[in-house]
């Protein structure tokens, strides 16, 4: 596609120019009605988003009515399985790879009409016989051109579609349709594909199959990609890059619009100029859950017999401008219902109130829970063997600024609400030397602030923009974070038993699935040996828990063995 400026769609007449819409959604996540199970109400932001996919089927159909359902079609890129406790249950509790039930997700997309759906790497959380499962469900064709056979290298699903497009009495236009999933699964997923599924590069694979796509007589290529536009990884060198949209659009030429994933980010309209044609290439990328719909228009013109995109445009369209489509809610109407029966069933009681508000910056209860069930688990698995007498340290992240256990009736929804991600218990064995460099690179997360200096809590962490899901804390020693000194130089006191860690010690490390499989990229964890995999997801451990025990109590497992400091004197009280 040329630069929409130096050549404008020509409109001599209905024979000489047509268009195409192409409508996207992105990291659904399993959001379908505009409903937050943890919180047990509509869903509400600060920004007064709305989610989910029956307000997007309204957004659907009102383009579809604009535009003529004949030339418009929609598409997903990724991230369509996991990320609520809707989409937890059709994968643990009821899962359809044992009752056959339709998938929430497969049934609400097809009556949508979708036309084709990338793969996100959280479609492969839940195991590959559960993905498959999904797939068989839909109407449409789940897109990875880069996730293939570990053996043969052969595509594991299908690379792309191309669809027909009828225009009003002139040729069809064909529409090329590449799906791309992220590199990053063969490391956050790799307990579910090593061995099964290799993941080439984005760009790469795109460089591929884009031109059999052309030569298929593809008119327009948009490509699906669950992959961001920054050109960073959250992983080291050892896989593809994670977010190459930009690299995509620049290095591989033929390639009209790139619908953009993974990244949660809100692009309405960026274009990005191919350094091989010169042409521009046009990135939209629609919030995630369902927030926003984008819409790509594409106008072509008919040059020597064939159709050219001559311009391309994108717009975002907000969930909370309609209502919810009746047919979408009606449809989901009794699984929607189930989960939140579900969810809101107490499993045991609370002795007093645990929220995770401040646990990003300060040693908090609730965060001591999760990483006591999770020290238990592995303790109990490391039993009667030979690493049995090892001490045992537990690592864990704060996930949510929202959670708390409640004081009285605890609910499968708290804990899921405490613990968001699927992920299952590792036990690895690490010395006291690289525990001492893990929590080096886990401080980065703080903001260097000198001593004297007004903390703000808001402004305090994230440095780098560092996530929290990428800042651990260690129960099981004792150590300060120095917030004064520089990244790499600011855990001091470091002990364990009231001695000095001995940096030769050995010690079993309670971790999660995707910072044991390289997640955030942290020093050590990914090379350690393997103590324990033990496949149960850690949601699942502290409802286990809180069903065993009946009370949730935190003179049971609540310890203040880190804190903030400057200079040895504590940051917060």
């Amino acid at each position: 596609m040329t630069p929409a400026a130096a050549k404008p769609p020509h409109h001599g007449g209905k024979d000489q120019t047509t268009s195409v819409t192409v409508l996207g959604t992105s990291d659904l996540h399993g959001y379908i009605e505009n409903w937050d199970y943890f919180k047990d109400g509509e869903y509400d932001d600060a920004a007064s988003n709305d989610v989910g996919l029956a307000k997007i089927s309204t957004l659907v159909d009102t383009v579809r009515a604009d535009r003529g359902s004949a030339s418009t079609l929609l598409i997903d890129a990724g991230d369509t399985i996991q990320g609520t406790s809707l989409t937890d249950y059709f994968a643990n509790t009821e899962p359809i790879t044992e009752t056959g039930e339709i998938h929430p997700m497969a049934a609400a997309m097809n009556a949508m009409d979708y036309d084709a759906a990338a793969l996100g790497n959280h479609e492969f959380n839940y195991g590959l016989d559960l993905l498959r499962k999904f797939e068989s469900q839909l109407d449409f064709p789940l897109l990875g051109a880069n996730a293939v056979d570990a053996t043969s290298s052969k595509p594991a699903f299908t690379p792309y579609i191309i669809k027909t497009v009828k225009t009003k009495g002139n040729k069809p236009v064909k529409v090329g349709i590449l799906g791309l999933t992220n590199p990053g699964v063969a490391i956050w997923d790799k307990n579910n594909v090593d061995g099964k599924l290799k993941f080439p590069g984005i760009v790469e694979q795109a460089q591929k199959y884009v031109p059999q796509m052309k030569a298929r007589g593809a008119d327009v290529v948009v490509v699906s990609a669950h992959s961001g536009t920054s050109g960073t990884s959250s992983y080291g060198p050892e896989l593809p890059l994670e977010n190459a949209s930009t690299q995509l659009a620049e290095t591989v030429p033929g390639i009209d619009a790139v619908l953009v994933g993974h990244a949660h980010q809100e692009i309405p309209e960026r274009f990005v100029t191919n350094k091989v044609t010169g042409d521009q290439v046009l990135l939209t990328e629609p919030l995630n859950w369902g927030m926003r719909l984008s819409v790509m228009d594409f106008e072509l013109k008919k040059v020597r017999g064939q159709w050219d995109v001559v311009s391309a445009s994108a717009s975002l369209l907000n969930a909370n401008t309609v209502k919810a489509d009746p047919e979408i809610s009606k449809l989901v109407a009794e699984q929607h219902q189930r989960v939140i029966d579900y969810v809101n069933t107490p499993i045991g009681t609370a002795t007093e109130s645990m929220p995770a508000a401040e646990s990003r910056y300060r040693d908090t209860a609730v965060m001591d829970f999760v990483g006591s069930v999770q020290a238990s688990a592995v303790d109990r698995a490391l039993d009667g063997g030979p690493n049995a007498d090892l001490p045992v340290l537990s690592l864990v992240a704060p996930f949510s600024r929202t959670a708390e256990i409640p004081a009285g009736p605890v609910t499968i929804r708290d804990l899921a609400g405490l613990y968001v991600f699927p992920n299952t218990l590792f036990g690895v064995e690490m010395t006291g030397a690289q525990i001492k460099e893990y929590l080096e690179y886990s401080a980065k997360y703080f903001v260097q602030t000198a001593p004297g200096a007004p903390v703000d809590p808001a402004t305090l962490t994230n440095a780098d923009g560092t996530p929290d899901y990428n800042y651990d804390m260690m129960s099981g020693v004792d150590y300060d974070i120095d917030i004064s000194r520089p990244v790499g130089e600011r855990i001091v006191n470091l002990s364990f038993n009231g001695a000095p860690v001995d940096p030769a010690q050995r010690f079993a490390v309670a971790t999660n699935n995707y910072r044991q499989s390289g997640g955030g990229n942290f020093p050590h964890i990914s090379t350690a040996p393997v103590l324990v995999n033990q496949q149960t997801e850690i949601r699942q451990l502290l409802i286990d828990y809180v069903v065993a025990q009946g009370t949730v109590d935190p003179a049971d497992f609540a310890e203040n063995n880190w804190r903030l400091v400057r200079g040895g004197v504590p940051v917060f009280d």
